[in-house]
């Protein structure tokens, strides 16, 4: 296992991040365990707003590069004392996840400070907070703050049988707002009458599988709710198919950078000291968005909307390529 910087973690940012130490580590079910992370010092670690996540640097993929994931933070936001992170091994993944679950008491990690896109809504009357299998981490972060500050809410919470993570932590915060789900047919069952039957101005989120989330913000738009009362994570892409290698073009530099089949276009731009700033890797943040000049793209990402897709004047290079051998970047 290769381990980070024994330098001792701070509570001030900085360029780097963070170092934080393992402090504890507890299999939730078979496949999830939970990292507690905390400062080498003692310090408390900077506040984040619910539905956070921090970015860890979870050793080198095979090419020597780091492998960076994006996970969300589980415990209190408010000058914490830790942040928890809870991963769930993904055996067919790009490594980083067999990482985590190496990880031991005392290992060091390096980590982003916290970034959030899916805070809550503190005007929403009510909360309708859904998740799906490992999606109930930030779904869990919203819970607490819910608690904390006397907010209206429900959790409908669907997974596998006999591996549903932070199901204590859920039953304990929710009492009867929590309602489970084991099985497709009976969540949907459930959730139909659940979309429509709520007091005006509730906000909807949901965090979990791509497809969970498309049919959900699908029933939620044919039963009426506004676009801007529905808010979702979704999971990275996983394992893409390699795709074809192509040349892109750096229109103001006039540099041609090869990208090889397997390697995408953030990683070869780097290969070539061009920095992109980049977060989770997975197409889901859309810190790396570059413009695009001419050429087709295979989108990728779950960041970009349709119309943007569209347009054809920008791409996520961490996930998305070319769709011919040649693409003009304004670079």
């Amino acid at each position: 296992m290769t381990l980070m910087s024994d330098s001792p973690a701070t509570n001030v940012p900085s360029d780097a991040g963070l170092v934080l130490a393992v402090d504890e580590v507890t299999a939730l079910t078979p496949t999830v365990r939970h990292m507690r992370l905390v400062a080498s010092d003692g310090a408390l670690l900077p506040s984040f707003t619910p539905g956070s996540h921090i970015v860890v640097t979870c050793g080198t993929g095979p090419e020597g590069q780091s492998r960076r994931n994006s996970y969300s933070l589980t415990g209190p936001g408010f000058e914490p004392d830790h942040y928890g992170i809870s991963v769930r091994l993904e055996e067919d993944g790009r490594g980083g996840s067999r990482w985590i679950h190496s990880l031991r008491a005392g290992d060091r990690v390096q980590v982003s400070t916290p970034r959030s896109a899916f805070a809550p809504v503190l005007t929403a009357r009510h909360h309708l907070l859904v998740a799906g299998g490992i999606g109930v981490t930030p779904i869990l972060s919203h819970v607490r703050a819910a608690v904390q500050w006397g907010r209206s809410f429900e959790v409908h919470y669907v997974h596998r049988e006999g591996d549903a993570a932070h199901l204590d932590d859920l039953e304990q915060l929710c009492g009867d707002r929590l309602h489970l789900h084991t099985g497709r047919d009976g969540f949907w069952e459930h959730m139909g009458p659940a979309l429509l039957d709520q007091p005006i101005g509730t906000h909807l989120y949901a965090c979990g599988p791509a497809a969970l989330i498309d049919e959900l913000t699908d029933r939620a738009g044919r039963a009426g709710w506004p676009g801007a009362r529905v808010h979702y994570e979704h999971f990275g892409v996983g394992d893409l198919d390699p795709g074809e290698p192509f040349t892109a073009h750096l229109t103001r530099s006039g540099v041609d950078v090869d990208v090889a089949s397997g390697v995408s276009l953030l990683e070869a731009l780097g290969s070539r000291g061009i920095a992109v700033p980049s977060l989770c890797r997975q197409g889901v943040c859309g810190e790396c968005r570059l413009p695009v000049v001419s050429g087709d793209i295979e989108h990728r990402d779950l960041y970009l909307g349709a119309a943007e897709k569209e347009a054809g004047d920008c791409l996520m290079p961490c996930v998305s390529r070319a769709n011919g051998p040649r693409l003009e970047l304004d670079l």
